[in-house]
């Protein structure tokens, strides 16, 4: 077989953080990520999500843009993500105990 293999240990480590969220942004799924697997740049994360999409392991539940002083300028745009068909969550507690230690802060 050529090329990339189409499953992704990191696509599955945000599944696994999805499942317990049920929906977040990038950003917040980048931070409990990094809680509780190997560190990963938020560059990547966000390269999994879109592909978790076309393949349909994710889902894009909401867009909306929020208005604020950031560095770039004074809006964002928050895609926020759930699971999909194709996603096969197994339920790893160690997400669970990063998202109450995000959660804290």
């Amino acid at each position: 077989m050529r090329g990339r293999p189409p499953q992704s240990q990191i696509r599955q480590n945000i599944i696994e953080v999805l499942y317990y969220l049920k929906e977040g942004y990038g950003y917040q799924i980048s931070k409990i990520y990094n809680k509780a697997f190997p560190k990963a740049s938020q560059r990547v994360i966000y390269y999994h999500l879109r592909k978790g999409v076309g393949l349909e392991e994710l889902k894009v539940k909401k867009i909306h843009t929020e208005k604020g002083d950031f560095s770039w300028g004074d809006s964002v745009e928050k895609i926020v993500y759930g699971l999909g068909e194709n996603a096969e969550p197994k339920g790893i507690e160690k997400v669970k105990d990063a998202i109450r230690e995000v959660r804290k802060k």
